[in-house]
């Protein structure tokens, strides 16, 4: 038997009307999000779209050579392998869970049948499309100008939006991925928050103890695609705090 609208944790569903989430909700099942699995591949099919309610993911572009870098963040806000909703089937992008967690998943030839069907899913779902290429913009944006320790502020504040905790299980390692920097350099950067008061930190845990000062550092780099993000589709519980 489907679940009531209301006890779903992903906020692009429970936006949905209550006739386009009847027709959704019998398709949809829920799967663990384990740390470090691919929900797709670049250039490969896409099968299966997920809705995330707890966890993680980032979108990783990818250069020829094995390069990449994260391009942007999803968690409980969104959904991930919207390629399907633009009528294309993959991307040249990796999306890979960072936090483990739990998501609804749907195939994507189903998905594809009901954004015929159910106008209220697509226009949801290109809502939350036009707001995530703000996010990408603003993350392409932070890379090319901001310091490190304000692209570090910015995406701690990104991840704890979307957990909706102050414990953030980030490794040095996984951080220096997603910034595309060296390891010392987010170390040294974690260490100048931790000095601060913005952060607390053990072993494979950031904990963020000031939110306020982390914003400070963050400056301008955060905030316009979370006020988007509500303006286009509202206030998802315990995220983007002010």
């Amino acid at each position: 038997m489907p679940e009531a609208q209301s006890s779903i944790r992903n906020h692009l569903l429970r936006r949905l009307s209550p006739d386009a989430f009847a027709a959704l909700a019998p398709h949809l099942e829920r799967t663990p999000l384990m740390a470090r699995s691919v929900v797709f591949e670049p250039e490969r099919p896409i099968e299966r779209v997920c809705f995330p309610e707890a966890g993680l993911i980032s979108i990783l572009a990818r250069s020829r050579s094995g390069g990449r870098i994260e391009a942007g963040l999803i968690g409980p806000d969104g959904a991930c392998g919207m390629a399907v909703v633009l009528a294309d089937d993959r991307s040249p992008s990796e999306a890979l869970v960072q936090c483990s967690g739990s998501a609804l998943w749907i195939s994507a030839d189903r998905l594809r049948q009901l954004l015929k069907a159910t106008p209220d899913l697509e226009r949801i779902l290109l809502r939350y499309i036009h707001s995530f290429l703000i996010q990408t913009g603003h993350t392409a944006l932070a890379d090319g100008r901001a310091r490190l320790d304000q692209r570090l502020a910015r995406w701690l504040l990104m991840a704890q939006d979307r957990l909706a905790r102050p414990e953030l299980p980030l490794t040095h390692e996984l951080l220096a991925g997603m910034l595309g920097v060296r390891r010392a350099g987010v170390t040294v950067a974690l260490n100048g928050l931790e000095r601060m008061g913005a952060i607390r930190m053990n072993r494979g845990v950031v904990t963020v103890a000031d939110r306020s000062l982390l914003e400070g550092v963050a400056g301008p780099w955060y905030g316009v695609p979370e006020r988007e993000y509500r303006r286009l589709l509202g206030e998802p519980v315990s995220m983007f705090a002010e």
